[in-house]
């Protein structure tokens, strides 16, 4: 099964006279799920949203490769508007947890349905066909991942991050870049999560997971890669980058015992 990939060449970011991200080469997309992880203040949010050109690059390229045939043809991302990077089907979570206080979590999952499929999103309300071509979808997940009250607000901050990632999924992501995904969900729902993206990446999604919690990342990653100080250190498998003495020393701690 082909994946698309992503290609990050000689890209830089500073802010300030400081450098915080300076990355030579790095390949996304080699492994169904990756994570990427380093200490706080490493680059690597800075990195994702250089990726969906959220954040400009001071320079480098970044391509995109729809079929995960490096080297062939490739879309460059910072060269795109932000509508032409949802319909390439590249998709980012929020670390930040946006603000659901406008729209209900039903008629936000509805909105997300409709723009997969680039409808208008005022379809969506106004004409039942388009609705109804919807509703199952919604409550599909909505089955998979219970929120209190579907017809209400998302209230906590845990049911914000829930909604944010469903909001993902329902997107029917190509390459989707999860920005810790775990923050303020329990333990059963980071598992749901880590279940709905496992099924992800079996229908041929590449995923990218930004995390700190690295149980999470040693079970469900397959290749990892390791920033520090704004640039990718290491990359390789799971056990090889937890038992490394650059991950032990810059991130770990020397403390650290890997099992």
């Amino acid at each position: 099964m082909t994946r698309p990939q992503i290609s990050v060449r000689g890209a830089t970011k500073s802010f300030s006279g400081r450098i915080v991200v300076n990355i030579d080469e790095l390949l996304l997309g080699e492994q169904p799920i990756e994570g990427l992880i380093g200490p706080n203040g490493a680059g690597k949010t800075t990195l994702m949203r250089m990726i969906m050109h959220s954040t400009p690059l001071d320079g480098g390229t970044i391509e995109y490769f729809r079929t995960g045939e490096y080297g062939n043809a490739a879309v460059v991302l910072s060269d795109l508007p932000t509508y032409r990077m949802a319909e390439l089907g590249v998709v980012k979570s929020n670390q930040v947890i946006m603000d659901f206080n406008k729209l209900t979590i039903w008629d936000s999952l509805l909105l997300a349905a409709t723009e997969a499929r680039f409808e208008r999103p005022h379809r969506i309300f106004s004409e039942g066909s388009v609705y109804r071509r919807h509703e199952d979808e919604v409550r599909d997940w909505l089955d998979f991942f219970p929120f209190a009250d579907p017809t209400g607000f998302a209230q906590s901050a845990g049911e914000k991050k829930l909604l944010d990632i469903v909001r993902c999924l329902l997107l029917k992501p190509k390459f989707l870049l999860l920005d810790e995904p775990g923050a303020g969900l329990s333990d059963e729902l980071t598992s749901k999560v880590m279940e709905a993206i496992k099924l992800l990446a079996d229908s041929g999604t590449t995923v990218v997971v930004v995390e700190h919690d690295l149980s999470l990342i040693w079970s469900i990653c397959e290749r990892v890669h390791f920033m520090a100080e704004g640039q990718v250190l290491l990359q390789g498998d799971p056990q090889e980058i937890r038992k490394h003495s650059t991950v032990i020393e810059k991130y770990l701690g020397k403390g650290h015992v890997a099992s």
